[in-house]
């Protein structure tokens, strides 16, 4: 077996762990942040399970990169970039800003993070670097610059959003609020939605099965939380607003 067919058969795994993962939290809810509850195994520290499920998102992502042919190639590199800007906060300045607290998250959703942020991080630096092939052409094709459009647009809204949770929460104020300003005037779950406009702009930047297989994956995994979180804020205050949708505003 090439490594061509092993990547596409990585590729199809990740297309088929997303139907297995949306199909899942449609009738159980992850047991962290608001749903956390017992029976779900030993516990760890909300902060060190955090950055320890999305490290490899860098360091596995970093090390496929430079093991490719094409490494040092310029569209290669901004691409490089561009899942850095993402990670690197997401995996180490989001866990250490955000207040935790002494809350803590079962061990196993940790390790099932590392498993499927390896994988990811593994097909999707593999075809940047070494299956795909991106002459500096590539940087005026339209598809280029639609999705690094698309990608810098979730990836702001992205950051205003946790930035608006964020503050919402001090270290001694543990309880839970209703979100005000930005796009939570129009969803509950904008941070979630932002994070798929971003790898849906990944995909297009890209137009990459590895791409489209993050894209579909995060789709399949946030919108159900997306959903659930939105129930949850109506379930849980009187006052919220009636209009707010989950993740598409007047829609759904």
């Amino acid at each position: 077996m090439t490594e061509r067919s092993v990547h596409e058969l990585a590729v199809l795994s990740q297309f088929a762990l997303a139907a297995c993962t949306c199909l899942g939290l449609l009738f159980v809810v992850a047991p962290y942040g608001r749903y956390r509850r017992k029976g779900w195994g030993p516990n760890i520290p909300n902060v060190t399970g955090w950055i320890c499920m999305e490290a490899p998102a860098v360091l596995v992502f970093t090390l496929t990169f430079l093991a490719g042919d094409h490494a040092v190639e310029i569209v290669p590199v901004v691409f490089l970039a561009i899942w850095h800007i993402h990670y690197i906060n997401r995996a180490f300045i989001f866990p250490l800003r955000t207040r935790w607290g002494n809350t803590k998250i079962p061990l196993f959703l940790p390790v099932l993070g590392i498993l499927f942020n390896s994988l990811n991080a593994y097909i999707n630096a593999r075809w940047i670097s070494h299956l795909g092939r991106y002459g500096p052409e590539w940087l005026t094709d339209p598809r280029f610059l639609v999705g690094c459009a698309i990608f810098a647009a979730g990836w702001l809204g992205n950051l205003h959003s946790d930035a608006i949770l964020r503050k919402l929460r001090s270290s001694e104020d543990r309880t839970y609020k209703i979100p005000i300003g930005g796009l939570f005037r129009w969803i509950s779950a904008p941070n979630y939605a932002c994070e798929i406009v971003e790898w849906t702009g990944w995909a297009i930047a890209t137009w990459s099965p590895a791409g489209l297989a993050f894209a579909v994956y995060t789709a399949a995994n946030l919108g159900p939380r997306g959903h659930k979180h939105h129930a949850w804020y109506r379930k849980t205050f009187q006052n919220y607003p009636s209009s707010r949708k989950a993740l598409i505003p007047k829609i759904f």
